[in-house]
């Protein structure tokens, strides 16, 4: 627990131990609050923001809880009120949730399960956290989820783009509302197509962790299919730092396409290594080599700068949409913060409020209300189009967006064109894709 970070607002509620080892919140005694984790009987709630406020993927975490400090504003009735005005359900109205003034707590991720884990475990126990969110990595998101579940409160995903947050690691109290690796695969491989033909060498760099891992094979699965021929699979540290031991071989590997299967931080540094490194000014079997980044976000194109130019990869959303959600998005987060929202941003505040809509459709702070009201939900006017929470295994689907390195940017926040919105019908995978299978959303915990 030393390593944590927690950063308090809002009002302490006590914890005690139970039979099974795991501590959990006291549970107060009103009636109608009765049976569940945490359950609040005064006028707050508290919420449970957990970000990576330190590590390789800070930058997107300091985002994250911008965001999540914005939405707090809007569903307590300040500032303008956000997408509360586009978002096609109308339950929440800037009264709080249910009613209650709605606080929260936060804790520092560290990019490390462990450290998540304990800082979630502490939201949870020592502050009365009813739901937990955040974090830029599918290692932690993974670890929290599981958390959760066994505590009996819900996980509103961050940023987790492993096919396994909801496949062999889905959980009943867990919804992701990002995309997924296996949607980037589908969204990429025409793109790519288009743009080098079929008849490429791929050398691909991959974070040793089960996002780098997730990412590598839907990239490897919709390339091959092309035609394109995988050369190596090399696996790097998260937080490496330094991937120059790692770049040095591409050029002399007969590869004429490096994936960087890298975020955050990460990607940054292995991106400008490898333009330093000349590998953008070769040529290799005939053909201009290229680099191709499959997950991208702003904070990572304004990290690596020039070397961002004419480099293709996906995201789950970009502040230049011209939706009226998005708009209205860009509009509060640049009045209070000074600059465009990132998709970690747009993420984490989506998330805070659907989760605040499903508590008030259902009439309910119980997880298990919860989830009845996320399971198989359709809206819009969140900033993707049409959105479905798939009830089997409780992944979002909505458009993916395909984008470029700008040539010719006009500021430090418009580095990335929009080139392809990839429309959610394409990107929607049959619940039995062998790549998320081995595992059960089982039941829903309530907790207490």
């Amino acid at each position: 627990m030393s390593k944590t970070n927690f950063t308090r607002r809002g009002v302490l509620k006590t914890g005690a131990l139970t039979a099974g080892g795991l501590a959990m919140p006291t549970i107060l005694t009103a009636a109608s609050h009765a049976g569940f984790t945490n359950a609040p009987s005064g006028g707050t709630v508290t919420l449970g923001f957990n970000v990576p406020q330190t590590g390789a993927y800070a930058d997107e975490g300091a985002d994250e809880l911008r965001a999540y400090e914005l939405a707090v504003e809007h569903l307590n009735g300040g500032g303008d009120g956000g997408m509360l005005s586009t978002f096609s359900s109308k339950a929440i109205d800037g009264t709080g949730i249910l009613g209650k003034k709605v606080e929260y707590v936060t804790g520092d991720t560290q990019t490390n399960s462990d450290a998540a884990r304990a800082s979630a475990r502490s939201m949870i126990e020592k502050d009365g956290a009813i739901m937990i969110t955040g974090g830029s990595s599918s290692g932690v998101a993974i670890a929290v989820q599981g958390l959760c579940q066994d505590a009996g409160v819900i996980f509103m995903a961050g940023l987790t783009h492993s096919n396994d947050t909801t496949g062999k690691d889905k959980r009943a109290n867990g919804f992701r509302h990002f995309f997924n690796t296996e949607m980037s695969g589908r969204a990429l491989a025409p793109i790519l197509e288009a743009n080098y033909g079929s008849d490429r060498k791929a050398y691909h760099l991959t974070a040793d962790y089960t996002w780098g891992w997730s990412q590598e094979n839907s990239m490897k699965t919709y390339t091959e299919a092309l035609g394109w021929e995988t050369v190596n699979t090399v696996l790097t540290p998260v937080g490496a730092g330094d991937f120059s031991s790692y770049i040095t071989p591409v050029a002399q590997s007969g590869a004429d396409v490096l994936i960087l299967n890298h975020y955050g931080g990460d990607m940054v540094n292995s991106l400008t290594q490898a333009v330093q490194f000349g590998l953008r000014d070769m040529q290799a079997n005939g053909k201009d080599f290229t680099i191709v980044v499959p997950l991208f976000s702003r904070l990572m194109a304004r990290g690596a700068g020039e070397n961002i130019k004419g480099i293709f990869g996906s995201t789950n959303w970009h502040w230049s949409l011209q939706d009226d959600a998005s708009k209205a998005f860009v509009k509060s987060f640049g009045t209070k913060y000074g600059f465009p929202p990132s998709q970690a941003a747009h993420t984490c505040y989506v998330q805070t409020l659907l989760y605040a809509d499903a508590v008030t459709r259902a009439g309910s702070f119980n997880p298990c209300a919860v989830v009845e009201a996320l399971e198989g939900f359709e809206f819009d006017g969140l900033g993707n189009g049409p959105t479905l929470y798939r009830a089997e295994d409780h992944q979002c689907f909505k458009d993916v967006l395909v984008v470029k390195g700008k040539d010719n940017p006009t500021s430090e926040f418009d580095l990335l064109e929009i080139v392809e919105i990839t429309p959610r019908d394409t990107v929607t995978y049959p619940v039995d894709h062998p790549d998320f299978q081995g595992g059960s959303l089982g039941s829903c915990n309530a907790g207490a």
